[in-house]
């Protein structure tokens, strides 16, 4: 079972939609990596409206019009070492588009169950 600290650190990684890695979307990728380098989990958040140091626009999502470049953010939150082990090999494979950020945290509740079918 894997535990986390109780002081753990949040790792919020920022990119495109549209970013892409070997082939399949940026946050796909990069969900997929934590999941083999044993992360305690990530979540992936599409916002609604946002610009970053590439973007000519601002991305937004309209009724009208669907932006296909809409910001993404992936949060982690796993141990300071595991977190500053990923956000490096994620550094060292994506060479532009992203923007990551890292905060302690207090981990309150981390627990799994088993899943029933």
């Amino acid at each position: 079972m894997t535990t986390i600290p109780e002081e753990g650190y949040l790792l919020r990684i920022f990119i495109g939609e549209s970013d892409k890695m070997a082939g399949k979307p940026l946050y796909e990728w990069l969900v997929t990596q934590a999941k083999s380098r044993g992360m305690a989990g990530a979540t992936v958040l599409r916002g609604m409206m946002g610009f970053g140091a590439h973007t000519k626009i601002i991305h937004t999502f309209k009724i009208e019009r669907l932006s296909e470049d809409l910001p993404i953010v992936i949060e982690m939150v796993d141990s300071k070492d595991k977190v500053e082990d990923f956000l490096a090999f994620a550094e060292s494979k994506i060479k532009r588009g992203i923007l990551a950020t890292t905060e302690k945290v207090q981990v309150r509740v981390y627990r799994g169950g088993e899943v029933k079918r």
